[in-house]
Order: C-alpha cells, then structure tokens, then sequence
C-alpha cells in the first residue's frame, strides 16, 4: 500500500501537464473548430477546398505522426524554420489543437446538417439576419445536437494525452513509464490507469449535467 501511495505521489507530479494541454486544447479547438465549419459550408470554393484538405489530412493522419512533425519536422522548414521551433509542450499543444480542430469541424458540420432548412426560411422571414439567424437560432441548437459527440471526443482527449510522453512532456504516463522502467513493476500503468478514469468520470458528469441542462 505505501509503494502505490508513493507511485500515486510521483505520477501526480504530471497532473497539471496533462490538465493544460487538455484545457489548452479544449480552448483552441473548439473555436477553432467551429471556423472551420464555417468555412465548409462556405459558397467561396478556394475557401471551401482549403478546409476540406486540412480536415481530410488532419484527420487522415496518426495524431503522433502529426505531434512528431510539429516538434521535430517544422523546424526544418527552409526560411521560416527558426520561428517554428517549439518548446515541447508548446509543440504538443499546437498539434493537439490542431488535431482536434478537425474532429470539432465534422462534429458541427453533422450539427448544422441535423438542423431542418425550414429554421433559416422561418428566420428570413421574420426579418432576421443571417448573423442574428446564426447567433440566435441555429448555433443554440447545433450545441444541443452535438453535446453528446462533443463529449465523446472530450473523453478521447484525455486518453489521448498520454501521447506526449513521445516528446517527453513530464505529464502522466511519462512519469508512470519512468517508475515502471525504474522498479521494473507494471503497477504504476494501473495507479496512471486509475487516474485517467478518474478525470473521465469527473469530465462525464460535467456532460450529463450540460445535456440535461440542454433538454437531453
């Protein structure tokens, strides 16, 4: 028992890298995101073409790929390389945010297309804008629509925090691996395993209330 409490102790120390780049992320890619829906339903085909492409590559490629390439690649990138070199968790925030941007845009996208074309003429028609239409009608019941898919894809993040251990961030697992390695004892995998479920269970709880609050 004091062994686990001891490796509960040591993992802890990378609790907060694992909660700033799941806030971190969560803060940029969800705006983001939403940009980049817009976009997608954009009538400008350049526009439209370019969102297209970042989805399709983002989401067609391993996020560790894209978390090596950020950190290890972008540096290399003749002219602009030097602005581009990042600190580690500099790197892994730009590549999560990046990442999940491109979930976050499918997620509205299927959001606005659950949403019948009947609202946009019934707001025409009552003299609103296309921004007060957007703001006032359509965005409210995207969020309702989506919540569900919005919090599978939080939980997803969590878990998928754990890749930063690649680049050695001192997050979580990083410290778990170290211990493991150290006592050449599997235990620390299942101390870092139970406090992955505990963030997840807690982020869990969070969603139900905001669906319930959302008529779910």
């Amino acid at each position: 028992m004091d062994y686990v409490l001891t490796l509960l102790t040591s993992i802890m120390a990378g609790l907060g890298k694992t909660l700033s780049l799941f806030a971190i992320c969560l803060i940029v890619s969800l705006p983001l995101g939403f940009g980049i829906t817009m976009m997608l339903r954009s009538r400008v085909r350049p526009v439209k073409a370019i969102a297209e492409i970042y989805v399709y590559i983002l989401r067609g490629t391993p996020l560790l790929l894209q978390l090596f390439f950020v950190y290890f690649g972008l540096p290399f990138i003749p002219g602009i390389g030097k602005v581009l070199m990042f600190d580690r968790f500099t790197a892994a925030c730009v590549a999560f945010a990046l990442n999940y941007a491109a979930y976050f845009a499918e997620i509205f996208r299927g959001g606005l297309l659950a949403i019948n074309d009947g609202q946009y003429e019934a707001a025409k028609v009552l003299g609103l804008t296309r921004g007060q239409t957007m703001l006032h009608i359509i965005i409210p019941q995207m969020i309702r629509v989506s919540l569900p898919s919005v919090s599978n894809e939080t939980i997803v993040l969590v878990k998928d925090t754990a890749l930063v251990t690649a680049i050695a961030v001192p997050e979580i697992m990083y410290y778990a691996k170290g211990a493991v390695v150290r006592d050449a004892d599997t235990t620390a995998f299942i101390v870092a395993g139970g406090i992955y479920l505990v963030i997840n269970f807690v982020i869990t709880l969070i969603f139900k209330q905001l669906e319930k609050k959302a008529d779910f």
